[in-house]
């Protein structure tokens, strides 16, 4: 059996624990705690050093799924829950375009912990609000080559798009790595 840890991250309220609790087939083990509600805070509890969840694929892989609390002032978590994974989701609220530029910097920041295949899940898709992919492909400056994808977390067909996307990214990058090693004969 082979395990593949998968992690996923991004700002605060954009989505991870859901994203984790809808596909999960064990019950998440999470490590949320109440947050003062005031009027920018939409939700009652927030991650503070990471949500776990996992899935099997077949009867040959299991994901093991690590969300990152989204604050800021527990991103020391980030680097620690990093380590090892074969691949991460960035999670971006698209009714939120306040958080994008906090979304580019999560993104810079994994990718400088691992050069790992990574895709982006453009969440809360099937919100009025919401903002087309390619608006935020532009407003986060990345190319055409991120796979940047759409979501919508409470829901379980869309949340295992993303993750067969990441896979079949992580395969392909495997399998280039596979064909650079041969020798040529």
């Amino acid at each position: 059996m082979q395990t593949v840890k998968i992690v996923v991250t991004g700002p605060y309220n954009a989505g991870k624990t859901e994203f984790i609790r809808t596909v999960s087939e064990i019950e998440v083990v999470s490590t949320e705690r109440k947050v003062s509600r005031d009027s920018e805070r939409i939700k009652e509890a927030t991650t503070v050093a990471m949500d776990f969840g996992r899935i099997t694929v077949d009867e040959n892989l299991v994901l093991y799924l690590f969300g990152t609390p989204g604050q800021k002032r527990f991103d020391f978590m980030w680097e620690i829950l990093s380590e090892g994974m074969l691949g991460f989701v960035v999670m971006v609220d698209s009714t939120r375009p306040e958080t994008f530029r906090e979304a580019r910097s999560i993104l810079q920041t994994f990718k400088a912990y691992a050069p790992t295949p990574y895709v982006l899940a453009v969440n809360k898709q099937d919100c009025e609000d919401a903002w087309d992919i390619e608006d935020v492909r532009i407003a986060l400056r990345l190319d055409s080559s991120v796979k940047i994808l759409p979501c919508v977390a409470t829901k379980k067909d869309w949340v295992k798009k993303v993750l067969l996307e990441l896979l079949y990214t992580i395969l392909a990058e495997m399998e280039e790595g596979d064909a650079k090693a041969r020798p040529d004969n």
